[in-house]
């Protein structure tokens, strides 16, 4: 029988290279590791923690229809900060005094195997409705942007997206893996995402919580109403933990607790890496709807609707305009700079460190609109300081869900 053996180097290139040149395969410390299905990694990994962590439901085995988030493939025209901005593109798309080689140059568009300027024009021309696709949509945790969801100006939006978006549903984005040193790749949308929305280098997955009729492909009359995304055998599962089925609201509000626990993502680091995070059941009413009121308050928080976020901890301080041409954080002084003479006071140094997913979220919006060369409105600053509000909020919570967990594995 074949047998596997692994061995780590760690250290300076010139470590490893005098480390090489004084040993062969005979005199190296290896250590026997026994690669096993699906993904027979070839790295030691802990046994044991692997026969608790494996028991649990695989994400995409509870929401079975899921989807990668949408990717436009011309961000810079496809999306904006405005709604108004992005229509007078559009406009402009659409007008026939412009020829198409003056549009390819003013937004600097270019044909591909999916999409050719010249027909993307002449089909928003032809529909009398063309704005329903101007949509407000979460560009990233927190980031709320405008975009033209539609095939006119983007490649893949997503079938999945466009069927199921509405204002009562809600998508739980998580990676099926990633390369980042710490897993916190969950997070929630009540719109359409890309593929980016949780981490730069891995693309997120968004598994709806509810399912819509097509009434465009005219199945309505398989189902008239909306119906959960919740595959029967995982229905069986949690109804024999229970002894009864939860709402689908509660579920979720479960999911997104477990997946905001720090133990949780502390102890099954190396799994959660590697392929779509698992979700322990309990047997126990009790500890299920502790948790679930931690993750609804959570999803409030990520949604901009807790009630919450209008108690400011923060204040716009200093002189002058609010164009943000710096972003410079000063923890002794516990501001965030956005130029020479403005800043944000009252981020303390975690908050401003925090991250979800790939992101540090406080870091990110004010560097994406120095790039952008915006001035922040009072929307913006308003905005921006809820946006601290919540993520002091999620630390606490947090740490009140690891408080409520009595041990892993979940019982």
């Amino acid at each position: 029988m074949t047998k596997f053996y692994h061995t780590d180097l760690w250290g300076s290139r010139e470590d490893k290279d005098r480390y090489l040149q004084e040993h062969d395969i005979t005199t190296v410390e290896w250590t026997e590791i026994f690669p096993k299905s699906p993904l027979y990694l070839f790295a030691p990994q802990d046994q044991d923690l692997r026969l608790e962590y494996d028991p649990g439901w695989q994400i995409n085995k509870i929401f079975p229809i899921n989807t990668l988030g949408f990717q436009s493939h011309r961000d810079d025209f496809a999306i904006a900060y405005s709604q108004e901005q992005l229509q007078q593109r559009l406009q402009e798309f659409r007008d026939t005094r412009f020829s198409d080689e003056e549009i390819r140059s003013k937004y600097a568009l270019k044909d591909n195997r999916d999409w050719s300027l010249t027909k993307a024009r002449q089909r928003i021309r032809q529909i009398q409705d063309w704005k329903r696709w101007l949509i407000k949509f979460f560009y990233r945790p927190f980031d709320l942007r405008s975009c033209y969801f539609s095939t006119i100006a983007m490649d893949y939006p997503r079938v999945i997206f466009q069927q199921h978006f509405t204002e009562e549903n809600i998508f739980l984005n998580v990676v099926r893996q990633t390369k980042a040193d710490d897993w916190r790749h969950a997070f929630v949308a009540n719109t359409p995402t890309p593929a980016l929305y949780v981490e730069l280098k891995d693309g997120s997955n968004a598994f709806p919580l509810y399912l819509y009729p097509d009434i465009a492909n005219q199945q309505s009359q398989l189902f008239v109403e909306k119906s959960p995304n919740l595959s029967s055998d995982f229905i069986t599962a949690i109804r024999e933990k229970l002894g009864y089925v939860p709402t689908p609201e509660a579920i979720f509000y479960y999911i997104y607790a477990i997946f905001h626990s720090p133990t949780y993502r502390d102890r099954y680091a190396k799994f959660l890496k590697s392929d779509f995070p698992r979700v322990p059941l309990t047997s126990s009413d009790h500890l299920f709807k502790d948790l679930g009121t931690k993750g609804q308050a959570l999803v409030e928080l990520h949604l901009m609707k807790s009630k919450k976020l209008n108690k400011l901890i923060t204040k716009m301080g200093g002189n002058g305009d609010n164009a943000v041409t710096e972003v410079t954080y000063k923890p002794t002084e516990q501001r965030v700079y956005i130029n020479g003479d403005r800043y944000f006071e009252g981020i303390a140094p975690e908050v401003w460190e925090f991250k979800i997913g790939g992101y540090q979220v406080l870091d990110k919006w004010l560097k994406d609109r120095k790039k952008a060369k915006r001035t922040l409105s009072f929307d913006d600053v308003l905005h921006y300081q809820k946006v601290v509000v919540a993520l002091k909020e999620t630390r606490q919570i947090m740490q009140e869900i690891d408080q409520l967990i009595p041990g892993f594995p979940i019982e």
